[in-house]
């Protein structure tokens, strides 16, 4: 009886630990993306590196795609050199002043005419290749906020010049670019917008 109550009373210890252990990893989460925020002014003398990169494009790599077609593609400047010319040439100006000092750039892409697409090129449905735009902000979040958990920011710029990254990096003309990811740390905390009510965008039935 002592061996069962000692058995049971671990057992309780545990379901208790583990229910411990999930209430703080959604709270923790909650918490990250309330963090995460769109950096216009990042603090000097930063360093993103290689690795750092790879480990936000994996955490990228784990969201849904269609039929797992896994088409977004993302080219990452690191080199203050590459990213000085990136940012004069590819760039408008009021963009080259949102992302100055930070550390790194991700070009995001992805491969048209496969995400929603069937197998002899044609659209499974109206969006055709929205779905491959579709996919890739569902990668670019899962990389904002592996960006974020790793202690750093991000500001997603959509107005930039396609081909002159394509022509700088080489992107293949089977891909569509996206936008440009400045990644760095914030130089101070910024105000959070304001966020619409939940009832205004939900419709329950």
């Amino acid at each position: 009886m002592l061996c069962c109550l000692t058995k049971l009373g671990s057992c309780g210890i545990f379901m208790a630990e583990d229910f411990r252990i999930k209430e703080r990893t959604i709270m923790e989460f909650k918490e990250l993306i309330e963090a995460r925020r769109s950096i216009r002014a990042y603090a000097e003398n930063v360093t993103v590196t290689a690795d750092d990169i790879k480990s936000m494009i994996s955490a990228a790599q784990q969201a849904p795609s269609w039929k797992n077609s896994q088409t977004g593609r993302y080219y990452a400047v690191i080199s203050p050199e590459m990213i000085a010319k990136v940012q004069s040439e590819c760039l408008p100006e009021f963009n080259q002043n949102n992302f100055r000092n930070a550390g790194a750039l991700i070009v995001a892409a992805y491969v048209a005419n496969r995400s929603g697409f069937d197998r002899d090129g044609n659209p499974t449905n109206e969006c055709g290749n929205e779905w491959g735009a579709y996919d890739l902000g569902l990668q670019n979040q899962n990389l904002l906020l592996a960006a974020r958990d790793s202690g750093f920011d991000t500001l997603i710029m959509g107005i930039r010049d396609a081909e002159k990254l394509r022509e700088m990096l080489g992107i293949p003309e089977d891909q569509h670019v996206m936008s440009v990811i400045a990644v760095g740390k914030r130089a101070a905390e910024p105000q959070k917008p304001e966020r619409k009510n939940t009832e205004d965008i939900v419709k329950m039935f």
